[in-house]
């Protein structure tokens, strides 16, 4: 009898208790919390828990919406990409919500995003204008990739490296979304090559020689923080 009343008593606490939550950022307590970073100080991401939050009473609809996205970024003579990225950093009307977004413009001359992800955040890309094959791979190394039209989307699972090359005649604009006030971006190019990896590490991984790959870690400048290495 007693084992009886034990099964019921943790089946109920299955039902009750929620699940272990796989959100990118934790639920808010409260309608919204524009930060107060103190007057003429940028809100800095990483900080963004320390700061309290402006009275309600003092917030405008000017708050919560932004213009920075309506023209594109600077473009890369590489790669033809502009990216502009919006967190609470740009927005603070976002911090709390658990989004954030970017617009990326790709030029009519093979424009590419280069293979990426995010760490922290999902995305689902809105084509707003021109022809974009865009992809991810998954962790089984399978491709996932189609050319999107004007007014498709895309999702683009958190942590799955993605791309997106503009493949039509017009400039392309993709509006991106994310499920995290800070999903974090990890660029493959720039980080294999221009972050300081041992050469004799990449010479063995991709097979090159040790002119190809300083032609190529050319391409990213010196390295940020190569003391960090033990």
């Amino acid at each position: 009898m007693a084992r009886h009343h034990v099964a019921l008593l943790l089946l109920l606490l299955a039902v009750l208790l929620p699940a272990p939550a796989t959100r990118a950022d934790p639920d808010a307590v409260q309608d919204f919390c524009v930060p107060d970073a103190g007057r003429g100080r940028p809100v800095e991401l990483a900080l963004l828990r320390a700061y309290p939050c402006r009275s309600p009473a003092n917030l405008t609809a000017g708050d919560f919406a932004f213009s920075g996205v309506r023209a594109a970024g600077n473009f890369s003579p590489d790669t033809g990409f502009a990216g502009v990225a919006v967190t609470p950093a740009q927005f603070p009307g976002l911090n709390t919500l658990g989004m954030s977004f970017a617009r990326a413009d790709l030029s009519a001359a093979g424009g590419v995003n280069p293979p990426h992800y995010h760490p922290r955040a999902t995305e689902t890309a809105l084509v707003l204008a021109g022809r974009v094959y865009a992809g991810f791979v998954d962790t089984g190394g399978r491709l996932f990739a189609k050319v999107l039209e004007k007014g498709e989307v895309m999702v683009f699972p958190r942590g799955m490296v993605h791309f997106q090359l503009n493949v039509g005649d017009a400039p392309a604009t993709v509006f991106g979304s994310f499920n995290s006030e800070n999903p974090g971006i990890v660029r493959i190019p720039a980080t294999v090559f221009g972050s300081g990896i041992r050469d004799a590490v990449l010479e063995r991984a991709f097979g090159l020689t040790p002119a190809e790959l300083r032609r190529i870690e050319s391409k990213f400048g010196q390295p940020k923080k190569t003391e960090l290495e033990d």
